[in-house]
């Protein structure tokens, strides 16, 4: 009686100790690291997208607004409330409005790392490639290109299950940083004519210096 006991014991041990080792497998599965191309080809897909936005800056402060996307090249953010502050990407340069102060300030679009973000095909690879963090949830990636914009990086969080972006992270020169989340977003629609216009003449008109 007794053996049979020690035998069945045995048998259900053994029954335990391959299902855990089952579920050791199943979780080490899912958990395998998504590859950053297997992301950039996702993100590269959404040719286009809009939705809401809260923009976190280096002192806590907080805004919102909508957000525009289209590849290559264009964005723009319309902030909301009394600000009057618009930023838009054309293809080729980034303008930052602000009507209330009558400022505008013009940047090269190829000198900011937001163009990781706008390129027609975005390549998360190679030396630009800082680092890939996976947590089970989300995938953060960080990028930088120090011969196109100096000591400035994005670092972009993605879900891990749709591989969508959530939000980034701009970090300039000086070590400030930049947040944006997105949310409310539909992919594949048009915005419409002129939303990423930029008016080069009234940035002439504000005697701003492009950079």
């Amino acid at each position: 009686m007794a053996y049979r006991i020690k035998k069945l014991l045995a048998f259900w041990l053994a029954v335990v100790s391959a299902a855990a080792i089952n579920v050791e497998l199943t979780t080490a599965i899912s958990a395998a690291p998504v590859e950053a191309k297997t992301i950039a080809d996702h993100f590269s897909s959404v040719k286009s997208m809009s939705g809401d936005f809260v923009q976190s800056g280096p002192k806590a402060e907080k805004t919102s607004g909508r957000f525009f996307f289209q590849r290559p090249g264009k964005i723009r953010f319309n902030y909301a409330g009394q600000s009057g502050v618009s930023v838009i990407a054309d293809g080729k340069s980034l303008v930052v409005y602000n009507k209330k102060l009558k400022t505008s300030r013009l940047y090269a679009l190829s000198k900011t790392p937001l163009k990781l973000l706008l390129d027609n095909k975005v390549d998360f690879s190679g030396r630009r490639l800082k680092s890939i963090k996976d947590d089970g949830a989300q995938i953060v990636i960080k990028l930088a290109d120090k011969s196109a914009f100096g000591n400035s990086s994005i670092s972009m969080v993605f879900d891990r299950k749709s591989l969508d972006l959530r939000r980034w992270s701009l970090t300039d020169e000086k070590g400030l940083t930049t947040t944006v989340t997105i949310f409310n977003v539909k992919q594949g629609v048009r915005a419409a004519a002129g939303t990423f216009t930029i008016d080069y003449a009234a940035n002439r008109e504000f005697n701003t210096t492009t950079k």
